[in-house]
């Protein structure tokens, strides 16, 4: 199943910060009437620059798209983290108006596919109605998706059906997995950011659609849409945290009595324990989680909230880090419980796909070095088995607190120094002059230390022979490649 953003492909790397401010944090300057939520409804256009990751030290292509968004507090506009990912420049326009609002990206969470605007001058926001945010809808019961999709100009307003409340993939990050409702309305592309309103209020953020299926769509309730302002109440957006294990279903009867449990549907099996992640030192693979929070884990791993069967890590997706979760499980024949503290778990990262962010890379002698992630991968389509068999146990053996960064060699140019090197392109580097390599800040400093030795010698991942450069001749390589190539700079580490 192929889930798909519904907006047009904008994208850049320009994010702005702003005061804190809390949505609906005043009273609507009007009632909530049908003209007053279509007003509320804006039409967002945004000019993308979008990172070039095979030619990292490139300024990348430049698109455009649009999307929906609509005011929820004071020069507060929510929308889609996608339509407005990568963006130059963001401009908004009223509904029954011609004229072009500049606007300002001032958080983004792009875990959830969520972004709040703000215009620069908010003052024909004012007199609009800022729509409330409601609550969960119930299955089998109406919604109106109000946006600007594709096919016209003006404002577009189609219902549906609830069809589906589930846990399920979100397209954006293609990693992170959130609360959904499945509607039987097109979700087209334009459409992103827009509201699903029930009863006069916000039920849901549209977000994607389904390719393979007519008329279904993809929503972000409200519990997704009130963690995410209020994790930006403090001025910076978090992430979510994680529990920091996997688990597997006990649906099989001769499974459940080899581990002495009884055929009564309760409990998952755990298979792996993140290190460093709030189970760490607690919860061990093999036991069998009864129960989270106070409540019952069935064998497939759900868990009833608000009367849905929901998949249990639903209980650890409203909460924050530093917060403190109850878990019951079983080991050998003992019940026993914890409480763990939550975390968040930056490392995750590499597995999802990275916005507004600049490339980062070294270039040494006509190698390329860039640090192993989501993006990397896909630009250089990247297959060595090596390689992804690090990038697959990064997370569950604990490769990440050694090495921040798996720093892998995605480019080689051709010179008289990189002759007979291929089978080094596309490695990842284990060692420099002997030093194993921590990240791409430590391969830096190696490659380019002021006593370096006459020969860089540099070991990777499933090669069995070195590779040799004299250093001394690194310097003018440098210079001719980078010039051949138009390289202004040999790296860029980050802020």
């Amino acid at each position: 199943m192929r889930l798909i953003p519904a907006f047009f492909f904008f994208a850049s790397l320009i994010f702005c910060s702003a005061e804190t401010t809390t949505a609906n944090s005043t009273p609507p300057p009007a009632a909530a009437t049908e003209a007053n939520i279509f007003d509320s409804v804006l039409r967002i256009e945004v000019a993308t620059q979008v990172p070039d990751y095979r030619t990292p030290w490139a300024p990348g292509g430049f698109s455009g798209g649009r999307g929906t968004g609509f005011l929820i507090g004071p020069n507060q506009i929510l929308t889609n983290a996608h339509v407005v990912a990568n963006a130059r420049r963001v401009l908004v326009t009223m509904r029954n108006s011609s004229r072009k609002l500049p606007a300002q990206v001032k958080y983004v969470a792009h875990d959830c596919d969520l972004a709040l605007l703000a215009l620069d001058d908010p003052s024909p926001l004012e007199g609009l109605l800022q729509l409330p945010i409601g609550e969960m809808p119930a299955l089998d019961s109406e919604v109106r998706a109000i946006g600007y999709p594709v096919g016209g100009d003006r404002l577009s307003v189609t219902r549906g059906i609830v069809s589906r409340i589930d846990f399920q993939a979100y397209s954006h990050s293609r990693v992170d997995s959130h609360l959904i409702i499945q509607v039987d309305a097109a979700i087209n592309p334009g459409n992103s950011g827009g509201p699903a309103i029930q009863d006069d209020k916000v039920i849901g953020v549209a977000f994607q659609g389904l390719r393979q299926a007519d008329n279904t769509g993809y929503i972000i309730p409200t519990p997704v849409i009130r963690r995410f302002l209020k994790d930006v109440e403090d001025g910076r957006y978090d992430q979510y945290v994680d529990l920091g294990l996997s688990h597997f279903s006990l649906f099989n009867p001769a499974m459940r009595k080899a581990l002495g449990l009884p055929d009564d549907d309760k409990g998952v099996l755990v298979t792996s324990v993140l290190p460093t992640g709030a189970c760490d030192g607690i919860i061990e693979v093999n036991d069998v989680l009864l129960s989270i929070d106070g409540k019952s884990i069935d064998s497939a791993g759900n868990i009833e909230v608000d009367g849905e069967l929901i998949n249990l890590n639903e209980v650890v997706e409203r909460k924050f880090a530093g917060d403190k979760i109850a878990l019951e499980y079983l080991r050998g024949d003992e019940r026993k419980e914890a409480e763990v503290t939550l975390v968040t778990v930056p490392a995750t990262r590499i597995y999802g796909v990275r916005y507004g962010e600049r490339p980062r890379y070294v270039f040494y002698a006509g190698l390329v070095l860039q640090p192993l992630n989501l993006n990397v991968m896909s630009a250089h389509r990247i297959d060595n088995l090596n390689v992804r068999k690090l990038y697959a146990d990064y997370l569950d053996e604990g490769i990440f607190q050694e090495r921040p960064d798996l720093v892998t060699i995605t480019r080689i140019e051709m010179d008289e120094l990189t002759s007979e090197l291929n089978e080094f392109k596309k490695t990842v580097i284990n060692t420099i002059n002997g030093t194993p390599v921590r990240d791409l800040q430590h391969a830096y400093d190696l490659l380019y230390a002021e006593d370096a030795p006459e020969f860089t010698v540099i070991e990777c991942e499933g090669v069995s022979r070195p590779l040799v450069i004299p250093s001394a001749k690194a310097k003018q390589a440098n210079e001719r490649l980078m010039q051949i190539n138009n390289i202004q700079s040999t790296h860029y580490l980050g802020k």
